[in-house]
């Protein structure tokens, strides 16, 4: 039996699929996942990727891996303005990924290349892999709801809505539903106009793509799903969670600090706030206090990440009032960064504040972690309205950041009854990303008829 599942898989290795992801943590982190899933469904993987946060390619030797000029200057990328990242690869990467996508299809031997799979946000692959007439499949990185807030941002930015004003901001979006107009998914950015280009350009290239993947299952956002298939006429694709195939393989740019599940170890069942605002969020030294108060008021148990670079214009804890970890006696630990996986699927871990990228979220959700939302820009906003109001698994903390109010949310999710229904909630969300992977499911379903459709090409 053995014998004819290694035959039937070297069969099946006779096709390739090149991957190119957006070179941001969030971004990064399902493609190279989803790299995983295919290859273990039998097919061979070519990972192209830019100079700037370049994966790190020893965690992957069964991949190929195909590092191509992104014209940004040593030490002049910055993710302080996301926005215009992205349109400087958009530009700069043409010519060198096609290039290299070039000498990839003539190299061919033994195996044919069956598709590219690229990020929705790089538009410049559609024109590249239609001129080189390969097939092309986007993967979008967000939760499918966050999606279309973004394509009736476009809609909204026509109609002339933008900018908001204060007295609009808690009314209702017609386009949709579950939003207010202050959930609208803004990306801060130089010129706002590069903004709403961005997202018209991306929503026409997903449109014209052979295909749609998305890191949800089916029973989280069914609602979002119709809508989508609706107004999307086009072969999709909820094969999530990705991290759920391979839960101990990480992606991270950042080095993890472990001492976070020896401390978790010694600390009672569901006791632990782990606070972590992911990749790129960055707070001024008065919010960066309020919340280092509101933790230590609120006598819960918590793990920190606090990453270089969290706090503007300072290099990691100097903030901190003198003597203020000493102060908390063994109830806190602080790291720059941690497996975060690990530390949510860990017993002692009771909640999770969070930034709320979509990654984080359904990280959450797969380990039943009720949350404390603190977006702050793009899908951040649209995921933490759902965790709050739709799936109500989570406390979104809308006001400015202040100790009181963070140390009531904190009691709320951890100590009182309020937190023990969102436990509840979130357990039962849990159960269901635990059937949607097992045989028959409908990741599991969505996922055979993902690689039936790329064989296919």
């Amino acid at each position: 039996m053995e014998n004819q599942r290694e035959s039937h898989m070297q069969q099946r290795k006779k096709r390739r699929v090149v991957l190119f992801p957006l070179p941001l943590q969030g971004h990064i982190n399902p493609m190279l996942q989803l790299a995983n899933i295919l290859y273990d469904k039998g097919l061979s993987i070519t990972v192209i990727h830019t100079n700037f946060n370049s994966p790190n390619t020893c965690n992957y030797p069964h991949f190929d891996f195909c590092s191509i000029p992104d014209g940004l200057l040593e030490g002049g990328a910055s993710t302080s303005d996301v926005i215009a990242l992205i349109e400087l690869l958009n530009v700069n990467c043409v010519v060198p990924f096609r290039d290299c996508l070039a000498k990839l299809l003539s190299n061919v031997e033994e195996e044919s290349i069956a598709c590219l799979i690229t990020d929705t946000v790089y538009h410049f692959t559609q024109p590249v892999a239609d001129s080189l007439k390969l097939p092309w499949i986007v993967l979008r990185t967000s939760s499918i709801s966050s999606f279309l807030a973004f394509a009736a941002t476009s809609l909204l930015h026509e109609k002339g809505y933008f900018p908001i004003q204060d007295s609009e901001a808690e009314a209702p979006v017609q386009e949709v539903p579950s939003l207010r107009m202050k959930d609208i998914p803004i990306i801060e950015t130089h010129d706002a106009e590069n903004f709403y280009q961005l997202l018209v350009r991306s929503m026409s290239q997903t449109k014209a793509s052979s295909g749609l993947i998305w890191n949800s299952f089916q029973e989280l956002e069914q609602d979002a799903l119709t809508t989508l298939q609706r107004d999307f006429r086009m072969r999709i694709f909820p094969i999530g969670p990705f991290h759920k195939y391979f839960p101990a393989s990480s992606s991270s740019l950042l080095s993890q600090d472990k001492s976070s599940i020896s401390w978790l170890d010694k600390q009672a069942p569901k006791s632990v706030l782990y606070v972590s605002f992911g990749s790129i969020a960055a707070v001024n030294e008065t919010e960066f206090l309020e919340i280092a108060w509101g933790l230590a008021n609120s006598g819960v148990p918590f793990l920190w990440v606090v990453r270089p670079g969290l706090v503007r214009g300072f290099e990691w804890l100097e903030p901190l009032p003198k003597g203020f970890l000493e102060m908390l006696d063994g109830r806190a630990h602080v790291v720059k960064w941690a497996p975060q996986q690990e530390v949510l699927a860990h017993p002692a871990t009771g909640g999770f504040w969070t930034h709320n990228g979509w990654n984080s979220t359904m990280e959450s959700i797969c380990e039943g972690v009720p949350m404390i939302c603190q977006p702050c820009f793009g899908d951040q906003l649209v995921n933490a309205r759902y965790v709050s109001h739709v799936w109500r698994v989570g406390l979104h903390l809308e006001k400015r950041l202040e100790r009181g109010e963070i140390e009531r949310a904190i009691r709320k999710v951890i100590l009182e009854a309020e937190g023990q229904e969102m436990r509840d909630k979130i357990m039962q969300l849990k159960k269901k990303v635990d059937v949607s992977l097992r045989q028959g499911g409908s990741s599991y379903q969505s996922l055979e008829s993902l690689i039936s459709y790329i064989e296919s090409f």
